[in-house]
């Protein structure tokens, strides 16, 4: 089954991807494998972002002239395919992910999209290897999909190694509309997290309801 967000019937999502700019080939392939994993069991459904939420991560690229780019949490490697399309050839991608089987399916997309020179997936704790980069402005663009607990710890390593102007895309914070759910202690994580940001006088912050909620952070 093809992602889409909580708030759309499928004929909405469907409605919405005819609507837009659609996946390539490979895009499209990498999509059909990592729902057939889900079914399998072998990945949960809910790690894959909807297909418009990655060609709109693909425009921002573009849009934002970004060169350098790190994302927390790959998973199979759309997002980071969407990211890296959108670079110039001489951009670069650096990934942090935990998990080698799914890296796996990853870097054989990105091959296939004749993109693997631009990303880079270092296999660890993504937190641990965050702080230990350079904590200087480096990255003009941040995706952040990963451990929900952890996304305060990335938001805070990462302000300092972003480029001014720079944008950090922050998923699923809306928690497929369980964030106000006073018995989801997850959510009461986002939650609190959401409240945070839009105080933080640090970042221009939105919080879209695309897909599970998608918020954009601009370093100021």
């Amino acid at each position: 089954m093809t992602p889409r967000s909580f708030l759309l019937t499928a004929e909405l999502a469907d409605y919405v991807r005819a609507s837009s700019e659609p996946v390539d080939e490979v895009m499209a392939d990498l999509i059909r494998e990592t729902a057939g994993m889900a079914e399998r069991g072998e990945a949960s459904p809910t790690l894959q972002i909807a297909p418009e939420q990655g060609v709109l991560m693909r425009l921002l690229t573009r849009a934002l002239g970004v060169r350098r780019a790190i994302e927390i949490g790959t998973f199979t490697g759309f997002s980071a395919l969407c990211i890296a399309e959108g670079l110039p050839e001489d951009g670069s991608l650096l990934c942090l992910d935990r998990n080698e089987e799914w890296g796996a399916v990853a870097r054989r997309y990105w091959e296939r999209a004749g993109l693997a020179d631009r990303i880079e997936l270092r296999l660890g704790d993504a937190l641990e290897t965050l702080r230990a980069l350079p904590a200087e402005e480096t990255f003009d663009l941040a995706f952040v999909d990963a451990d929900k607990p952890g996304y305060a710890a990335y938001v805070e390593e990462l302000h300092p190694r972003l480029t001014t102007n720079g944008v950090v895309l922050l998923d699923n914070t809306l928690r497929s509309g369980r964030v106000l759910d006073p018995d989801d202690e997850s959510a009461h994580v986002l939650a609190a997290l959401n409240a945070a940001l839009a105080a933080d006088p640090r970042w221009e912050t939105v919080l879209m309801p695309l897909s599970d909620g998608l918020t954009l952070l601009r370093k100021r």
